[in-house]
């Protein structure tokens, strides 16, 4: 079987890239295996577990659903670019942190991905916003409250920045 390979240009936090790739990669392994960016996890490959979850121009998607060819030309955030700098914590992975919101950390990528969109699109939630904003998330350790907990304290803290 030819595997014919595409070139890819895509940003990823903030760094411009040139790579290719198998028209039938995965963005998840493309960004793991090509970038090598280990942040982005892949749990169950079906787009149900929410531990790939990158932002994709802005917008929350499951790597393990898209194409690494579908990226060409698109800009992509992974949670290695949510820090601001390497010695400051976003708000919301301190906030992770302060309020024990992890365990094994398998699905914290995904969850801080999809709350930095959601707080952008929310900036004052109520707890059954984040609720139901994290239910694409599946997380077995923690019981979510202190996710639920730590969304709520970086919202308010994002809040005070501003």
């Amino acid at each position: 079987m030819d595997s014919e390979k595409h070139d890819i240009v895509v940003t990823v936090n903030g760094m411009r890239y040139l790579r290719q790739a198998e028209a039938r990669m995965l963005l998840s392994d493309f960004i793991r295996h090509e970038l090598l960016l280990a942040g982005t996890h892949v749990g169950c490959e079906h787009g149900v577990c929410g531990a790939c979850t990158i932002l994709f121009d802005g917008h929350p998607v499951r790597a393990c659903l898209m194409l690494a060819p579908q990226a060409n030309g698109h800009e992509i955030t992974t949670v290695e670019g949510l820090a601001p700098s390497p010695d400051q914590l976003h708000p919301l992975q301190q906030a992770m942190h302060d309020k024990h919101g992890l365990q094994c950390g398998y699905c914290t990528p995904g969850i801080l991905m999809t709350m930095t969109a959601f707080l952008a699109e929310h900036p004052v939630p109520d707890e059954a916003q984040v609720r139901e904003a994290l239910s694409g998330n599946l997380c077995r350790c923690t019981g979510y409250q202190h996710i639920v907990d730590a969304v709520l304290e970086a919202a308010e803290k994002m809040r005070d920045v501003k």
